[in-house]
């Protein structure tokens, strides 16, 4: 089964889709209740949930996606970048408390472009992912200049053994499991206004394969995640 759905939700997506990824969770923590609530509004449709790992995790602190962030703690300046600081690690707990209460299935790790195919970064993505609760998948969706770097990118991945996150318009999967994340054509890494044509929809059906993950993360998700699932009927 290709598993067809939307990053980001309301209520109603759940009467139309196999799978849901919670955003919330990247910007801020997010209540006891209103995971419960999602848990269990899943459970009665049969949708399977995914959540996006809290931002402090993988952002250094800035004031574009931090501004939505009103549950700050410790010192921001230790935030970000899979850093081995307490942090880092109480994000890391937060995550995986919320990813127990949803009853998710995969956990996706999302870094920005800054963070770059270093030494320094290639060690801090390793040693965060070989440490991690082995009760739940992991993905990690890189940004930037690890696709000039795709040998060291793969060595990571295979070395941590985690899902690979990429737009499969823009590039290839490393990894056997696949989750998409669909932002968008034209230039750059996202074009969240972009809608996709039919064209857009058939070539995709075509990258796809049993067991894939595909979430589309644009403006029109919604109607154009109901289209591909017509398209792949």
């Amino acid at each position: 089964m290709i598993k067809v759905g939307t990053c980001g939700f309301t209520y109603k997506h759940f009467k139309y889709f196999d799978v849901l990824e919670v955003q919330q969770t990247f910007y801020d923590i997010v209540s006891e209740s209103q995971l419960q609530n999602w848990r269990k509004k899943a459970e009665e449709n049969k949708v399977e949930l995914t959540i996006k790992a809290l931002q402090v995790i993988t952002h250094e602190y800035n004031t574009t996606t931090y501004k939505r962030m009103k549950n700050k703690f410790g010192d921001v300046n230790n935030y970000g970048f899979f850093k081995n600081t307490k942090e880092v690690e109480e994000a890391t707990e937060i995550t995986l408390k919320e990813a127990k209460l949803l009853n998710a299935t995969i956990i996706i790790f999302q870094s920005p472009a800054s963070f770059k195919p270093s030494e320094e970064n290639t060690k801090a993505v390793i040693d965060y992912f070989s440490t991690l609760n082995k009760s739940f998948k992991y993905a990690w969706e890189p940004r930037g200049e690890w696709y000039y770097r795709t040998d060291l990118l793969k060595k990571v991945l295979d070395a941590v053994n985690i899902i690979h996150v990429v737009d499969p318009f823009k590039h290839e999967s490393l990894t056997s499991e696949r989750y998409f994340r669909l932002h968008g054509i034209g230039k750059g890494e996202v074009n969240y206004s972009y809608k996709y044509t039919d064209d857009d929809l058939k070539k995709l059906k075509s990258m796809v394969r049993d067991g894939d993950y595909v979430l589309f993360n644009n403006i029109y998700s919604f109607n154009d995640a109901l289209r591909f699932k017509e398209i792949l009927k």
